[in-house]
This record gives structure tokens, C-alpha cells and sequence, in this order.
């Protein structure tokens, strides 16, 4: 199991969470609670990690 940081932030316009991977190009999602955003973003990993051709940004 790899674990990953991500940055999040609170729309306070649109009320949405707002998070994204640093280093992974594609790797952000939005949702209305932090729950169902970390579920969104380990969704969107899983499918990157996935991709033989993912290049990581450290």
C-alpha cells in the first residue's frame, strides 16, 4: 500500500472540497465532503497507477 499527500481546499463560492496530488499530472477531483473527495482521489490514483506509461512528478 502506497500512501499519497494530497492538497485541499474549500470552495467557499461553488461549497465544494477541492483536492488534487502534487506530482501527479490528472490527480484531482472535487465533492461536497471530505469523505466522498478522499474516496474520488483514490479512485483517480488507482486509475493512474494503472497507466504503464505514468511518468510521477517528485
Amino acid at each position: 500500500m502506497k500512501n499519497f499527500t494530497a492538497i485541499v481546499e474549500h470552495d467557499a463560492e461553488t461549497q465544494l472540497y477541492v483536492g488534487y496530488v502534487p506530482g501527479f499530472a490528472g490527480a484531482h477531483s472535487q465533492a461536497e465532503t471530505l469523505d466522498e473527495l478522499q474516496e474520488n482521489l483514490r479512485e483517480v490514483i488507482e486509475m493512474l497507477l494503472e497507466d504503464e506509461n505514468l511518468v510521477a512528478e517528485y
